[in-house]
């Protein structure tokens, strides 16, 4: 797989590190891929062998369906040159410049990203990740030694106690119940959301138990790679923006709509490497 620059897999990499579920290796440039084509759990391991200027990846035993679901994940087919010239002129052009070539890599599916989401909101990241590895590791399945999340049938008949054993609080146990009940019973229809508006699917999701804006926003971003959201009321972006602009205290949302104004139809991206400003510190 080859495409035109810049892409840089090696920041790529040091993201998707974050997670403790991902499967990475630094030194050979590489990800294991869980994914769920109709129903069967496969694992794909992606290799970078290029440059960021010059990116090629190798990818053993990929069919179509394989690749198409990777191109979407990683958005190997998104350039990422006039995105970057865009924000050549605005007060985000030095953080740009620094991690030049980052993409919008997606979740690896869009049931994982909400209900990453869901169980992320409101807890530091580093606990939020704890938390979720303690989800996947307990009610998911391993293949190749890559863990997959639990499916909706499997999270549909959980009970809220015990995901209180994992540490949940009561009232997030029955939101990740609640989605994958919604699934299950075919209230919630992932799949179709691909076709549908940024505002259609907010009226959709925003009526279920546990999703407000900063959720679906995400899942805008990370589930289904959408370019142009930026949630306000997300912390990081805001610590973000208050050391960018040597702030005293965080940017109110006034401020926020005010320094954001510039940054479209790309505001994803500002998000994106506005996280990955502060993610460095960590």
């Amino acid at each position: 797989m080859r495409f035109s620059g810049p892409y840089n897999f090696d920041l790529v990499l040091e993201r998707l590190s974050l997670d403790p579920l991902h499967s990475i290796d630094k030194v050979r440039r590489s990800v294991k891929v869980p994914l769920l084509l109709t129903s069967e759990p496969k694992v794909v391991e992606v290799t970078a062998v290029g440059t960021t200027d010059e990116p090629e990846f190798e990818i053993k035993k990929a069919d179509e369906e394989i690749m198409e679901r990777l191109t979407h994940i990683f958005q190997w087919n998104r350039s990422l040159t006039e995105i970057h010239e865009h924000f050549q002129s605005t007060d985000l052009q030095p953080i740009f410049d620094q991690h030049r070539g980052t993409p919008l890599v997606l979740d690896f599916d869009p049931y994982n990203c909400l209900l990453k989401c869901i169980i992320h909101q409101q807890l530091n990241l580093s606990f939020a990740h704890t938390l979720t590895k303690r989800f996947v590791k307990t009610f998911g399945f391993e293949v190749d030694g890559v863990y997959f999340y639990p499916q909706p049938e499997t999270v549909a008949s959980l009970k809220v106690e015990q995901l209180r054993e994992l540490q949940f609080s009561g009232r997030k146990a029955e939101y990740v119940i609640g989605i994958a009940q919604a699934i299950v019973e075919g209230k919630l229809e992932l799949n179709n959301l691909y076709d549908k508006s940024d505002e259609d699917i907010m009226k959709e999701l925003i009526t279920l138990r546990g999703v407000g804006p900063w959720t679906v926003q995400n899942l805008l971003m990370f589930g289904l790679g959408r370019p142009n959201l930026f949630p306000v009321a997300d912390i990081g972006l805001q610590n973000a923006m208050k050391k960018l602009y040597n702030l005293e205290r965080k940017p109110t949302l006034e401020e926020i709509d005010f320094y954001k104004k510039d940054w479209e139809p790309y505001l994803s991206y500002a998000s994106l490497y506005l996280w990955r400003s502060i993610e460095e510190a960590m």
